[in-house]
């Protein structure tokens, strides 16, 4: 058998000797542990050999962490003892023969109170080069078994602790990086489930519309939008702007202010850049609360809290030119989501070229090309979008017989239309309906109404029983002139179900800004809820709530947006799925030395004389460096635009082979849509005196 001899040099690899049981080796860092006074993990062939321990040691606490159930694995078992047992009884279960190994309860420095338990696994990257044989050999040295590979041809294998091993595995793990052959090694370590993000913010055990967890009559299963999952991977980016088109805002709110929270505000009324409520103007502040009131830890938090608030107070009149200002003033200062909870007074609107043109240029056109995603509220007159009703009990006979409705708004092929559900996962009675809808979000529930001119409301046909339902609590102007006297309010309609949409987008797009206004479409269709809702609407007797064989109903569109399903889908969607036409691969494979704390650093060439837009790009790094967090990468492109693509974060490693991708690197999607044809440059920077190392290669694949 081929063996290969262990690295020597202390502190030349990896963590020192004496340290392996105080770092931990995660994801390329090297995380500090204190170890935790009072429990201990132990590792056991079989659940039968715990209780003659716990007879014997008497532990004040024992909790079973195992986390698979596969025949004939470990069971791995948490105990909690007065610290003045601990390292005694440590020392006697570690000679015990059922024990596998017995090691500390660890706490991360960087997050206090979060207890590291130890597993029995272990993963394993190996250089490229070494055998199967070879890489056996060094297994057993530590009496670890290999049991399987991972998939992507790394030479990376997952090994369990093996009965000669008297190590626990965080010492296996940190002993290894120190071996040269080895390129990482991480032991598999449990901890407890964190629950869902939840924010602080006073109010916000009340926004069931959010999240919920039942608990009344009112709050049926899963009626919210799982903003807490969708939160636990981003809670929105302020270089994500959302602009709300509505009446005046009152920005003096707390909910509403905030760090870079308020990005080119306008009053298109009075032509100014103050776009503060006078008179009933109430509206614009509640909606701008439901899609990013900021977590401040008082009050709402709105669904996107990080992104910021493009507000756009509007003339209160519609004609081609007012909708050419809005949309216009979006898309010129940058606005990523146009969300309009409003609609003509008029229950017959077709829109004109003019304004078409508008949407569609907004559409199109912004977002650098990749288009604003614009949002309309469906209405709230329980009528068609688009369509005909025999229309009778309406008070004075303002409407009777066949009807034609029509919100050209809402029909827009480039507008994603709203309606609303309830908390109970019905239809909300008064939201509009048709073949337009694109998805339904949560509001209230009440009786039907439309605006027919200026200043007044007609209500149609009465509604003879109980709408159950909650409303949606959000920001409402300060002090005594809104909604109610406390600065927060009940809202609803389908105009508090579009900006929770706007916000929605708002999150899938702080974690994937590259999606076009139509990929951010089809993504919120397709992974909504298909709530069904079979009873009779209570005031025309139809029942839309079922979806037909395309997935979609008229009620609900194609369901009801879940936010956690949509940003999860938006993040992961593969960048490098664009259509290439070509792909390029280049390398420069001459091994060049990189100096000592040299703030210069080296730079390495590769030159391209292909022509070509830059769609996709991966990029792998061979370099060996005694100490790599001493280091940072940095690629440069043809025309001189940088991105840092590996900062200080190495730890002790002394081997780098890695991949960096569009989905890897973020940063890397600065470099899309530029030209590939020139000189490609690798800069390496060497921050720290005292250790020294070579670039051994770098390659670049790049789509156009």
């Amino acid at each position: 058998m081929t063996t290969v001899p262990e690295g020597q040099g202390l502190g030349s690899k990896g963590v020192l000797p004496g340290q392996e049981g105080e770092i931990l080796q995660r994801g390329g860092e090297e995380l500090r542990l204190h170890k935790v006074s009072n429990r201990l993990t132990l590792c056991l062939s079989e659940l039968a050999d715990l209780p003659p321990l716990v007879d014997r040691w008497q532990p004040q606490q024992v909790e079973n962490i195992t986390t698979h159930a596969i025949a004939q694995s470990p069971v791995i078992v948490a105990w909690q003892l007065s610290p003045e047992q601990m390292e005694a009884t440590l020392a006697q279960l570690r000679a015990s023969p059922t024990v596998l190994y017995a090691s500390h309860v660890y706490e991360l420095e960087a997050s206090p109170g979060t207890y590291v338990y130890l597993g029995n696994q272990l993963t394993v990257q190996f250089a490229n080069a070494l055998s199967v044989t070879q890489i056996e050999a060094i297994a057993h040295s530590f009496g670890i078994i290999r049991s399987h590979a991972l998939s992507g041809g790394s030479n990376t294998y997952c090994f369990v602790v093996g009965p000669t091993a008297r190590e626990n595995p965080l010492k296996i793990a940190n002993q290894l990086t120190r071996h040269q052959s080895v390129l990482l090694a991480e032991p598999n370590i449990i901890m407890a489930a964190a629950s869902l993000y939840r924010p602080t913010d006073s109010r916000y055990p009340e926004q069931w519309h959010l999240f919920h967890r039942g608990g009344s009559t009112e709050l049926a299963s899963n009626s919210h939008v799982w903003a807490e999952k969708a939160w636990d991977i981003t809670r929105g980016s302020r270089s994500v702007v959302i602009a709300v088109t509505d009446d005046g805002f009152d920005l003096t709110h707390p909910d509403l202010q905030g760090m870079g929270k308020i990005v080119a505000p306008r009053d298109l009324k009075n032509r100014d850049d103050l776009p503060t409520p006078t008179g009933n103007e109430n509206h614009g502040t509640a909606v701008a609360g439901v899609a990013v009131a900021e977590e401040n830890g008082d009050g709402v938090v709105g669904v996107a809290p990080g992104c910021s608030l493009m507000p756009i107070q509007t003339t209160g009149f519609l004609d081609d030119a007012s909708i050419e200002q809005i949309f216009g003033w979006a898309v010129e200062q940058g606005a990523d989501v146009i969300s309009c909870s409003w609609s003509p007074a008029s229950i017959y609107f077709p829109l004109s070229r003019r304004i078409s043109q508008a949407i569609n240029r907004a559409a199109t056109e912004g977002r650098q090309g990749k288009g604003c995603v614009v949002l309309f509220s469906a209405g709230n007159a329980n009528r068609p979008i688009e369509g005909k009703v025999e229309e009778s009990g309406w008070p004075e006979n303002l409407l009777k017989g066949v009807t034609n409705w029509l919100s050209g708004f809402a029909i827009h092929p480039d507008v994603i239309t709203v309606a609303a559900s309830t908390s109970l996962n019905r239809k909300a009675a008064y939201s509009n309906w048709g073949r337009h809808i694109s998805v339904a979000a949560p509001s209230n529930n009440g009786a039907p109404n439309m605006a027919l001119s200026k200043g007044t409301f007609k209500t149609g046909p009465l509604i003879a029983k109980s709408l159950p339902g909650r409303s949606v609590l959000t920001s409402d102007r300060t002090g005594t002139q809104g909604y109610t006297a406390d600065s927060y309010t009940g809202f609803g309609g389908t105009s508090s179900a579009c900006p929770l949409v706007a916000g929605v987008l708002g999150l899938m797009l702080s974690a994937n800004p590259d999606l076009t206004a139509r990929e951010v479409k089809q993504i919120l269709q397709n992974t909504t809820d298909k709530i069904v809702d079979t009873e009779p609407d209570p005031q025309l007797n139809q029942r839309y709530g079922t979806y037909d064989s395309s997935g979609h109903s008229l009620w609900f569109g194609y369901g009801k947006v879940n936010a956690y399903e949509a940003v999860k889908a938006a993040k992961s969607r593969a960048l490098s799925d664009r259509a290439l036409h070509q792909t390029l691969t280049a390398a420069n494979q001459t091994v060049t030395a990189i100096p000592d704390n040299d703030p210069r650093g080296i730079f390495s060439a590769i030159t391209l004389t292909e022509s070509g837009s830059l769609q996709d790009i991966k990029l792998y790094i061979q370099a060996e460096h005694e100490f790599l967090s001493d280091l940072s990468f940095t690629l440069l492109n043809p025309q001189g635009r940088s991105v840092l693509i590996q900062c200080r974060t190495l730890g002790r490693q002394t081997r780098l082979q890695r991949t960096y991708s569009l989905v890897s690197t973020p940063a890397l999607r600065r470099l899309l849509n530029t030209e590939v044809k020139g000189r490609w440059r690798l800069q390496i920077i060497d921050h720290v005196p005292g250790h020294t190392g070579t670039l051994k290669r770098w390659e670049l694949i790049l789509g156009i």
